[in-house]
């Protein structure tokens, strides 16, 4: 009876682990189907597209103008994102679309590239409806600056040549330098020349926001389309950025979506969108008057801007306190019957080395 137990108990010993490893091999091939599952769905719904009708006869812009008269746009049929909206922005303006998240400012500036066909009304570009443009035509006329800019794994050089396939080196290396981009390509090994992903080459949020800004300058195309490009951009990012912005919107019609509304302030003219229409148009200073919606958002922006001030001066004030009793710690020696003189009040101030060096003469 004993030795059946004990032959027992070895049996569960054994077995048990077995039937845990297995259950979990078959939890995770499961886990594995469902991804490959939804993967192929995604992957359905992409290529079950249908494309957009090319014009029969194409026509030709006869400028850089932008107009849309009674658009309607929704994504399912059903719930209208853009609802009537109408405006005229003229050839050679800079204008801006402003308002609360969600309230159609990237979707309409996805319809005047022509990435959607409104339901009703027109998106017409230089006078001409952007469904009779050539396509080719259409995407020489338009760049987009995307909010998330993706550069593909291959050298700098090459990601900005996709804005003008047939660029010489001296035109890609001229677009890098007007977008701000030689402080990047002088802490790279190979420059222009290096390979983004490899052996650790990455790049910032804003760096690659003015790789792309680089990009679009080499197209050089009449209308430029900005989606919140700086919205992952450190502040000395940013001043870089626009000031690339500033060289990219000469000569040319820019559409600006942009949440830091300091960004906006000095545009032709801004649009506040929100659910889907158009609430109020007008320079900054005379929406400002208005006390609408621009105004409500102005002061929370200044309201943030303001916190964010303050926060970075409490925890720069907390850093100084713990680093004088950090610092002043250091000048005090550890060993009972030893007199040492500690650290005067400005010890801060010095050089950290120095600190470290005094200390070691003390101790």
């Amino acid at each position: 009876m004993v030795s059946q137990n004990h032959l027992f108990s070895r049996h569960y010993i054994i077995i048990t682990p077995i039937i845990s490893v297995t259950l979990t091999r078959i939890m995770f091939q499961s886990e594995n189907a469902m991804i490959v599952d939804d993967a192929l769905q995604r992957i359905d719904s992409v290529l079950n597209l249908q494309p957009l009708a090319e014009p029969e006869k194409a026509e030709h812009t006869k400028d850089a103008s932008v107009q849309l008269n009674h658009v309607h746009f929704s994504y399912d049929g059903k719930n209208k994102v853009i609802k009537d909206i109408s405006l005229s922005i003229p050839a050679g303006q800079t204008v801006a679309f402003v308002g609360p998240s969600g309230g159609g400012k990237t979707t309409l500036a996805n319809l005047i590239c022509r990435f959607f066909d409104p339901q009703d009304g027109q998106v017409r570009i230089g006078g001409v409806d952007v469904k009779n443009i050539a396509k080719e035509e259409l995407m020489n006329t338009v760049s987009f600056v995307f909010q998330n800019s993706r550069l593909i794994k291959a050298s700098i050089l090459e990601n900005v040549r996709m804005g003008k396939p047939d660029a010489t080196r001296e035109e890609i290396m001229a677009a890098l330098h007007s977008a701000q981009c030689d402080d990047i390509l002088e802490k790279l090994p190979k420059g222009a020349d290096t390979v983004i992903g490899t052996k650790g080459v990455y790049l910032s949020g804003g760096e690659q926001q003015r790789i792309a800004i680089a990009r679009v300058m080499l197209k050089n195309a009449p209308i430029v389309i900005l989606d919140e490009a700086t919205a992952f951009a450190d502040p000395d990012n940013e001043s870089r950025v626009q000031a690339a912005f500033s060289k990219l919107s000469e000569g040319k019609t820019v559409i600006m979506i942009a949440h830091r509304l300091s960004t906006v302030a000095g545009v032709d003219q801004i649009y506040v969108i929100e659910d889907g229409q158009i609430t109020e148009s007008g320079k900054s200073r005379e929406l400002l008057e208005k006390g609408g919606v621009f105004s409500r958002m102005w002061q929370d922006y200044q309201t943030s801007v303001q916190w964010k001030v303050a926060k970075r001066r409490t925890i720069f004030f907390l850093s100084v306190q713990s680093l004088r009793q950090y610092t002043k710690s250091l000048f005090l020696s550890p060993y009972p019957g030893k007199c040492y003189q500690p650290a005067c009040d400005t010890f801060y101030q010095a050089d950290f080395k120095a600190c470290f060096a005094r200390r070691k003469i003390f101790l």
